[in-house]
This record gives structure tokens, C-alpha cells and sequence, in this order.
């Protein structure tokens, strides 16, 4: 007793003590597979799925650029030495260099006017802005694409249940009316039509498989195949989750979360600032030059100067089209703004309307469907009721749980698309 006490003891403190991953991605049951939460999954797809990160990367490239636009020029170092006896070699020496040779070293640098590195820097951050808000819509997609593939996944896994307990229930039917064949109850044919009934069943249960394995592998492909193993299973309540929100508060909320919307309003600030730019460049920079020259043994020190002179080429086509271009970028938020109060409309809508037929299901018609088909296999199983009549009520019965999942998962599509129109998971 002693001996089990201590062995108690040490498995609890080495529970409480043994090392923990610092985050958990997934949980594994010791009888199962790994299983992860539609949260875990999206989670997963944003930090591993490979075309996003291939994505941000273009985030980095624009700040890269951004060191670039706040480069300042170069100075210019400038030297030479002239009059040198290059055919005449034996009067090569420090008396004719300090007499005859000239010898000049310069330095010159390029003043850039209209603060164009300030609009440089500004244009480039401006075009990072927009490049991080391109990334975050695309998150905003590829959320969406992990909720529809996690939903058929449950969609299937739940026809797979559906299949296995109408198997499991109408096997006992095939196994009492082979009973009743065998005492002459009923015919041969009758037999076989109910034996026949499996086939359906089993073909749901074959479909819902494959359906399964299909939307699992394509969402180990979003979500990172390095990241859950290749026996994963999806987990998660399969369930009808109501909402509550009005349409004008999603649509307040959209356009302050869509990060598409976001993006176009700040290409209209990258626009302006391209506008800015072009017309810096529009004036013309002053190249400013300091030379020593040492010559017949006498050291000077020159000064130079020079602008170009903007009779012809003032910048003129740039400035109208980056012009015309801030005109573009307007236009494009207007029409992005709309395409989202579209977006929010159309999901709404089509939520309510799957909202409308899983109601009407949970109103009535599954517990109806259960109740004929009870009430018929307790009939046919004591004579009361024919054959035909039996197989049509396991029919309809099959026929609403199956319809009512598949509305079920309409209706939960239909809120992962309101979520993805919106621009958030959390909706008011």
C-alpha cells in the first residue's frame, strides 16, 4: 500500500512538472488523432500557410524600398593630373613637376531641391501601407477559405454519423424480416427490397468518406502541411449558431475593419503622394563643385556651379499623369467602398435566408420524420404496416436529416461569408 502511495505521488508531481510546448496547436487524444478547432486552424493557416507568407514578404520588399528613397546622393570625388612628359620620360622629374606639371583634385555634390527625398520616403512608406493592407485581405480570404473547407469537413464527418446509426438501426430491420422470410411472413422480394435499402446507406457512408479525406487534405494544405499530421481530424461543435446583429451595424462595422476598403483609401494617399513627388522632381538640382589645383608650384582653389535650365523638360507629363492618377485612386475607393456595402448585403441576406430553412427543420420536421419512420418500423415489424410503406418512411427520414445537414451547413457557410464580408470574426 506504502509502495503504491509513493508511486501515486511521483506520477502527480511529474504531471504538474514535466516540460509543456509553450502553445498548444492542436490536442491529441491517446486513443485518437490530433484534432484541432476551426480557431487552431485558422491560426495555423495564418502563420504557415506557404502563398501567404510568400505574400508578406512584399511587406519587407517595401521597406527595403523605403531605405532606398531615403538615400541621400553620393558626393563625387574627382582628380587628375596633366601635362605630364608621357614622350619625353628623361625630363620626368620633380623639377618639372613643380614647374610645368598641373595637377587638380575635386570633390562635387548634388543638392536636391523640392525636398525630394522627404516625397521619396513618403511615397515609398505610402506604397508599404498599401502593400500591408493588400496582406491583411488576403488574410481576411484565406480565413474564409479555412472556415468552408473546416465546415465541409463537419458537414461529412456528420453524414458519416448519420450513416452509421441508420445502418446500425436498419440492420435489426433486415435481421428480423430475414427472420420472417425464413418463417414464411413475408416474401423473397420483400426480403431482398429491404436488404437492398443497405446499399443507400452504405453509399452515403462511401460518399461522406471521400468527401471527408478531401476537404481534410485540403485543408492540411491551408493550414500548413508541417503543421498537423496526416491523420488529423477536424473538432468542433457542428450546431446552428444564431445571430443577432443588424444589418446597418455590420455594414458601420465593415467599413471600418475591411482591410480592401483600407487599402484603397490609402492608395489615394499613395496617389497624392506620387503627385508630390512628381512635381519635386519637376525642379532642377544644383551641382556644386570645389577643386584645388596645384600648378607651377602654385596651389589655387576653384569653385563650380551648374543647374540645368527647365526651358523644355519640366516634368510636365508626370505631374499630369500622377494628376489624373489621384483621380483614379478616388474612384477606386468609391467603388470599393460600395463592393462592400454590397458584399455585407448580399451575406446578410443570404444568411437570413438559410436562417429561414434550418428554422423550419428545427421546427417540427426532424422530430415528424423520426416519429413516421418509429412509427412505421414498429408497425411493419408486427404486420401492421406494409413493405412499401416502411421503406418510404426510412426514406424521408433519411432524406430530411440528410437535407438538414446540409442546411445546417449552407447556414454555417453563410455566416463564415458574412464574417469574410464584414472583414472580422468577431461580429456585433
Amino acid at each position: 500500500m506504502r509502495t503504491r502511495g509513493m508511486y501515486f505521488a511521483v506520477s502527480i508531481f511529474a504531471a504538474l512538472f514535466a516540460g509543456r510546448p509553450a502553445r498548444a496547436q492542436a490536442t491529441a487524444s491517446p486513443q485518437g488523432p490530433v484534432k484541432i478547432t476551426l480557431d487552431d486552424a485558422i491560426q495555423m493557416a495564418l502563420a504557415h500557410n506557404h502563398t501567404l507568407q510568400a505574400e508578406r514578404v512584399t511587406i519587407q520588399e517595401n521597406e527595403a524600398q523605403e531605405i532606398t528613397a531615403n538615400l541621400r546622393p553620393d558626393p563625387v570625388l574627382m582628380g587628375d593630373a596633366q601635362f605630364l612628359p608621357a614622350f619625353n620620360a628623361n625630363q620626368f622629374d620633380s623639377n618639372y613637376l613643380d614647374n610645368l606639371a598641373q595637377f587638380d583634385l575635386g570633390i562635387s555634390y548634388l543638392f536636391e531641391r523640392g525636398k525630394k527625398r522627404q516625397h521619396r520616403l513618403a511615397a515609398a512608406k505610402d506604397a508599404t501601407a498599401v502593400t500591408r493592407s493588400t496582406v491583411g485581405d488576403n488574410e481576411r480570404t484565406l480565413s474564409f477559405q479555412v472556415a468552408t473547407l473546416f465546415t465541409n469537413a463537419q458537414l461529412a464527418e456528420s453524414t458519416i454519423e448519420l450513416a452509421k446509426q441508420d445502418l446500425k438501426s436498419f440492420q435489426n430491420s433486415v435481421d428480423i424480416s430475414k427472420e420472417r422470410y425464413r418463417a414464411g411472413d413475408i416474401s423473397e422480394d420483400d426480403y431482398l427490397k429491404i436488404k437492398l435499402q443497405l446499399l443507400q446507406f452504405q453509399s452515403d457512408s462511401a460518399q461522406a468518406e471521400l468527401q471527408r479525406a478531401q476537404a481534410l487534405s485540403d485543408l492540411r494544405q491551408l493550414v500548413g502541411r508541417e503543421s498537423v499530421p496526416l491523420d488529423y481530424d477536424v473538432a468542433g461543435p457542428f450546431d446552428y449558431q444564431p445571430l443577432q446583429a443588424k444589418m446597418e451595424d455590420l455594414e458601420v462595422k465593415a467599413l471600418a475593419t475591411r482591410p480592401d476598403l483600407r487599402a484603397a483609401q490609402q492608395g489615394v494617399t499613395a496617389a497624392n503622394s506620387q503627385y508630390e513627388l512628381a512635381k519635386a522632381n519637376g525642379k532642377r538640382d544644383v551641382t556644386g563643385q570645389i577643386n584645388y589645383t596645384h600648378v607651377a608650384d602654385l596651389s589655387t582653389v576653384s569653385l563650380f556651379g551648374q543647374i540645368q535650365i527647365p526651358i523644355f523638360d519640366r516634368n510636365q507629363g508626370e505631374i499630369a499623369r500622377t494628376h489624373f492618377a489621384i483621380t483614379q485612386a478616388q474612384e477606386q475607393e468609391k467603388a470599393a467602398s460600395d463592393q462592400v456595402i454590397t458584399d455585407v448585403e448580399d451575406a446578410y441576406d443570404g444568411l437570413q435566408s438559410n436562417d429561414e430553412i434550418v428554422q423550419l427543420y428545427r421546427s417540427g420536421y426532424l422530430d415528424d420524420a423520426q416519429q413516421d419512420r418509429d412509427i412505421s418500423e414498429y408497425a411493419y415489424k408486427r404486420g401492421a404496416a406494409s413493405l412499401l410503406d416502411f421503406l418510404d418512411a426510412e426514406r424521408s427520414y433519411r432524406a430530411t436529416q440528410l437535407a438538414y445537414r446540409q442546411s445546417l451547413a449552407a447556414y454555417l457557410l453563410a455566416l463564415e461569408q458574412l464574417r469574410e464580408a464584414v472583414g472580422t470574426r468577431n461580429l456585433p
